[in-house]
C-alpha cells in the first residue's frame, strides 16, 4: 500500500468539486455573451465568485479567477510594479518566498531595473516584523507569505498588513499553502487600511484545497491600482482578460466552501497525524531534527533534517517503498539545489540538501503515518551509508 505525503504539492479532487465542474460544462454559453445561453453562464459565475468571496472574506468584485496561484503571484507583482514604479522604488521580498514569487521579482530585476530589499528569516522560517517594516519605507510593494510552504511556519498577517499600511506601501500576500488549512482573511486583515496601502492583493489556489489544477484566484481590493498582464476584452475589471472558467470556478468554489466548513476539524485532525509522525521519526532516526516553529506551523506539515542524508537519495529510497514525500528543494536542469529556505533560515548548504517535507492531506491516516514510520529508519541508514562511501571515495 502506498502513502501519499506530498499533499502541499497537490492533493486529490474532491468528488463534490468534480460533481460541481461536471454539471457547470451541461452549460452551452460563454460568460461574457449577452443572450440567454450567455447569461446563464454568467449567472452560474458570478454564485461561484460570490462564493469564493464568502471563503475569503472579501467582495465579490474583488475576486479575479486566474489559472491558478502562479498567475495570480505574478499579476500582484508585476502588476503593483507596473503601477506604482513612478516616484517608488523597491521591492520588499522576504527571503524563503515560493519560487513563484522569488522569479517574478527577478523578472522585474532583470527587465524592469527593480530594485529588491531582501528581508532575512529567522531561525524559524518566519518574516521578522521589525526587519519586514524597516524594509518599507518609500517601497513600491511588499509581498510575504501567510505560510512558508516548505517548512510550515505560519507568519503574523495581520502584523505585515499593519507595517505595509503604516508606511503607505501596497502589499501582496501569498496564501496558496494556507488557505482551507489556517484562517485566512482578507477584509480583516486589511481593515486598517481601507484605502491603496497596506493589503491589497492576496492568491490562493484551487488545487491545494481540492479543487481542480488549473484554477486560483487573485483577490484584488477594489481600491487598489494594478496593471494587467494580460489584455482583450476587459473581463474582471480589466485585470485578467479572456474568456472565464465557469467549470474551473464552481468547482474552486465547492472546494473552498467545505475546506472552510472542515478547516477546524481537520486542522485538529491533521495536527494529530502531524504529531505522532514528528514523535515517530525523531525517537527511531538518531539526529533527526524538526525544522519551522514548533507551535506556529501548518497543522499537516513536518519539515524534518536528516543529518548526514541526503534529501534526493531518501526521496528515492522512500519512494521505492510506497512513501511519496518531497525534499522541499527546487530542481533545475535535473542538478538538485539546497533548500533557499533552510539556507534563510541560517542553515548550512549541507543540511539544506539533507531535508524532507512530509505534508498530510484530507485522504491522510494513520496508516499513512505507519507506513513512513516503517520505511524511514532503514533508508535514512542507507542514505548515510551512502554518503559516508562517497566522502571516504572522494578522500582517497
Amino acid at each position: 500500500m502506498s502513502a501519499y505525503l506530498d499533499h502541499a504539492a497537490t492533493t486529490s479532487l474532491r468528488p463534490e468539486a468534480r460533481d460541481s465542474w461536471i454539471r457547470a460544462t451541461e452549460f452551452l454559453g460563454n460568460a461574457s455573451s449577452i443572450h440567454s445561453d450567455g447569461q446563464t453562464a454568467r449567472r452560474l459565475l458570478e454564485d461561484s465568485r460570490e462564493r469564493l468571496a464568502r471563503a475569503l472574506d472579501c467582495d465579490p468584485i474583488e475576486v479575479v479567477l486566474t489559472s491558478g496561484g502562479t498567475e495570480s503571484v505574478n499579476l500582484a507583482l508585476k502588476g503593483l510594479w507596473w503601477s506604482r514604479r513612478e516616484g517608488a522604488d523597491g521591492v520588499v521580498l522576504p527571503d524563503g518566498e515560493h519560487h513563484a514569487t522569488l522569479d517574478a521579482a527577478a523578472w522585474l530585476v532583470a527587465h524592469e531595473g527593480a530594485p529588491v530589499r531582501a528581508v532575512p528569516l529567522d531561525a524559524d522560517g518566519a518574516i521578522p516584523l521589525d526587519a519586514f517594516a524597516a524594509a518599507l519605507d518609500g517601497a513600491a510593494l511588499a509581498t510575504g507569505l501567510v505560510a512558508n510552504n516548505e517548512v510550515g511556519t505560519l507568519n503574523d498577517a495581520t502584523g505585515l498588513a499593519r507595517a505595509a499600511a503604516d508606511a503607505g506601501v501596497p502589499l501582496h500576500l501569498d496564501a496558496v499553502s494556507a488557505f482551507g488549512h489556517v484562517p485566512v482573511t482578507f477584509a480583516r486583515w486589511r481593515a486598517d487600511a481601507p484605502g491603496p496601502a497596506g493589503l491589497v492583493a492576496l492568491s490562493v489556489s484551487a488545487h491545494k484545497v481540492g479543487g481542480p489544477v488549473g484554477v486560483g484566484a487573485l483577490v484584488v481590493s477594489r481600491h487598489a491600482a494594478i496593471a494587467p498582464l494580460l489584455h482583450g476584452g476587459g473581463q474582471q475589471r480589466g485585470l485578467r482578460a479572456g474568456t472565464q472558467d465557469v467549470a474551473g470556478a464552481a468547482a474552486f468554489a465547492t472546494a473552498a466552501e467545505l475546506a472552510i466548513a472542515e478547516q477546524d476539524a481537520e486542522a485538529a485532525r491533521l495536527a494529530r497525524l502531524r504529531d505522532r509522525l514528528v514523535r515517530g521519526i525523531l525517537q527511531t532516526v538518531p539526529g533527526s531534527e524538526l525544522l519551522g516553529s514548533a507551535t506556529g506551523r501548518l497543522p499537516g506539515n513536518a519539515h524534518v533534517l536528516f543529518p548526514g542524508a541526503s534529501g534526493e537519495t531518501l526521496l528515492f529510497l522512500l519512494d521505492q517503498a510506497g512513501v511519496s514525500a518531497s525534499t522541499g528543494s527546487a530542481c533545475q536542469a535535473g542538478v538538485p539545489e539546497p533548500s533557499h529556505v533552510v539556507l534563510a533560515m541560517g542553515r548550512t548548504d549541507a543540511e539544506a540538501r539533507q531535508v524532507l517535507r512530509f505534508t498530510l492531506g484530507r485522504t491522510s491516516s494513520d496508516a499513512d503515518v505507519d507506513a513512513a514510520l516503517a520505511a524511514l529508519p532503514a533508508a535514512v541508514a542507507r542514505a548515510r551509508a551512502a554518503a559516508s562511501g562517497t566522502r571516504t571515495a572522494t578522500r582517497s
